[in-house]
This record gives C-alpha cells, sequence and structure tokens, in this order.
C-alpha cells in the first residue's frame, strides 16, 4: 500500500458517527461482558515523577491480582512504567501472560535526538520491555517534516526487534482532523504495530473523535494490505462508561474482530480498579 484515499469529513459528522455508535443500549449482560473485556485489555499506568521501585511493584501486584480476588475475571494485558522499571517489571509479572511495557523516545516531548532514542529504546527492550511507547516528535510532523517523522518511527522499529510498537500522535496537539489523519498515514506506513491517542500529559488526551478518525485510517490500511494494526485510548479514561464509549466505536467500526488484546487496548491508572468494583 503505497497512499490513503483523500479523507474528508467534518466534525458534525464525526459527532454524528459517534452518537449513533455510543447509542447502542446493552443489557445487563452484555455490560458485565463489555466490563470484563475492558478490564483484561488495560494498559495498567503509571507515569509520575515520583515513581519508585515500592510504587511500581505494587502496580504489578494489582495488576496480576484482579483473577485471585474475583473468580472468573481477568488481569489487565499490560503495565506500563518509565524505562528504569522495565527489569523490574518484567520480574514481577513472570508467569502471568502480563505484558511489560515502557514509554520511550524522549516521552511525553520526543523532543530528543534520534540517536539517543534509539539508544534509549535499546535499553527498554534489553531490561525486558515486550512492548514499547514511542511519541512522534509533533514538532517536526507540525513544520511538515512528514519524512523525518516515518523515519524516526521506521528506527524505532528495527530497533525493537520482537516488541511490539505502539506509537503515540499526542492528538491534543495536533488540534485538526486533517493532522490526526495524516499522521494516522505516516506512522501507519512506517510499521507501527498500533496506533495510540495521547500521553495524557496534555489536554485535551484522548477523545472520541480523534478515536474515530485513527479507526477509519487503520480500517482503509486493513482493507488496503491485509494488516491489522492495535488502537490504543489513553488519557483521562478512568471510569465505566466512558471506556465502554470506546469499546462501542471500535465494534461499530470494526465488528467483534479488533475486540481483543492484541488491537485493542485502554491505557490507565485509575480504570482497572474502578472496572473490578463495578463487576
Amino acid at each position: 500500500m503505497t497512499g490513503f484515499t483523500r479523507y474528508s469529513i467534518s466534525e458534525n459528522e464525526l459527532n454524528e458517527r459517534i452518537q449513533k455508535a455510543i447509542s447502542l443500549e446493552l443489557n445487563e449482560k452484555e455490560r458485565k461482558e463489555a466490563l470484563g473485556f475492558l478490564l483484561g485489555i488495560i494498559d495498567l499506568t503509571t507515569l509520575e515523577a515520583t515513581d519508585t521501585e515500592a510504587k511500581v511493584s505494587a502496580l504489578c501486584k494489582q495488576a496480576s491480582g484482579f483473577s485471585v480476588r474475583k473468580q472468573g475475571i481477568q488481569n489487565v494485558a499490560a503495565v506500563c512504567v518509565y524505562p528504569p522499571f522495565a527489569a523490574l517489571v518484567r520480574k514481577q509479572l513472570a508467569g502471568t501472560g502480563i505484558k511489560t511495557a515502557c514509554v520511550a523516545t524522549a516521552f511525553p516531548s520526543g523532543q530528543s535526538p534520534l540517536e539517543v532514542k534509539l539508544k534509549e529504546v535499546e535499553y527498554v527492550v534489553r531490561e525486558g520491555a515486550e512492548e514499547v511507547d514511542m511519541v512522534i516528535n509533533r514538532g517536526k510532523f507540525l513544520e511538515g517534516k512528514y519524512e523525518e517523522v516515518a523515519g524516526e518511527v521506521r528506527a524505532v522499529k528495527d530497533v525493537c526487534g520482537e516488541a511490539r510498537l505502539k506509537v503515540i500522535l499526542e492528538t491534543g496537539e495536533l488540534k485538526s482532523i486533517e493532522n490526526i489523519r495524516k499522521a494516522s498515514e505516516i506512522v501507519l506506513l512506517a510499521g507501527a504495530d498500533f496506533l495510540k491517542t495521547s500521553t495524557g500529559k496534555i489536554q485535551p488526551a484522548a477523545t472520541e473523535n480523534a478515536f474515530l478518525v485513527m479507526l477509519d485510517t487503520i480500517r482503509e490500511y486493513h482493507i488496503g494490505t491485509g494488516k491489522k494494526i492495535g488502537i490504543k485510548a489513553a488519557g483521562g479514561i478512568a471510569d465505566a462508561e466512558t471506556a465502554i464509549r470506546y469499546y462501542l466505536l471500535v465494534k461499530e467500526v470494526f465488528g467483534e474482530e479488533w475486540l481483543n488484546r492484541d488491537l485493542f487496548r485502554i491505557g490507565a491508572s485509575r480504570l482497572a480498579e474502578n472496572l473490578f468494583n463495578e463487576l
């Protein structure tokens, strides 16, 4: 696939599609199934300057404890942390099936030389990261240096080895539908395994409008190549009702096909416990 079709959609049209998708009424059984599914696709995250080994260890214990606390409940998909904690997380999660995920490439700004970014990615993979959440350089993107942005994604993908690459667009800084679409196209063609909305460090973070644009782009890429690329929403998703809205959007665009942890994730710190409590 060498290119995408022209994407022409207004905010009003996006809003109409979102309202149609989220208007689907879930009965009690369907809602419970959706909540259980959503708990199982969470990247349980701590990305604070005050993170400590004790805090990260407690997060790992929480991540692997949901199935113990209630029979029939699955644990989260991954634990996502800063690079210094990769080895600790990998050790703590050994044998659980929960992935070790790390942010990298000068998260959250992306403002670092490529050589430094690649060294950081090499480090987290060596330390045990099975998934790498990188950020694009929004400054270069907004300057129109699209090939440089693509080149960075390709270079990071190369050094990831077997680790899966999630690429964060930081859609709140891209502003327009056109920019979100363009960034999605660039990242997909450069080899990302996942598109991710946000770092969670700016406002707005994840939005349904940006998420739908990204879903549409992934769908077109899938039609053109046969490749299945994942989607991750992150930033400000803390309650069941909000999470279900994202679930319904994925279902609207892809049906059941993308409703698994290999193709759909939500990055969150508070959501998991809130879903568990409701279940």
